[in-house]
């Protein structure tokens, strides 16, 4: 009995164990790999305060990445591609909203 008792709660233990190490194993968002990255330069600068955060704040908008590292989500690039046809068609109102709902529908399609 105390045996089978010893087991289960080895047992459980080892369950906990392997669990807390997937759920590590978990890749990160772009978001948290970015918040990760940021933390990481600020401390290398040993930056402190108001100039931590503002450091932080720019690093996390992009503003202090080169121009190559601000991506477009796919669904970003779809809008943005869309706008810019409208703006060539000088668009404007329900017409706009219109031809961009579906020139985003065509481009998922």
């Amino acid at each position: 009995m105390k045996m089978t008792l010893v087991m289960l709660l080895l047992a459980g233990v080892a369950g906990s164990v392997a669990g807390s190490a997937a759920a590590a194993d978990k890749a990160l968002t772009p978001q948290q790999q970015r918040m990760t990255t940021c933390n990481q330069q600020a401390t290398a600068k040993t930056l402190k305060g108001d100039e931590r955060k503002t450091y932080m704040s720019n690093c996390l908008k992009n503003s202090e990445s080169a121009p190559g590292d601000k991506r477009l989500t796919p669904q970003q690039q779809k809008m943005k591609a869309c706008n810019a046809q409208a703006g060539r068609q000088t668009l404007s109102g329900d017409a706009r909203k219109t031809f961009i709902s579906n020139c985003l529908k065509k481009q998922a399609g």
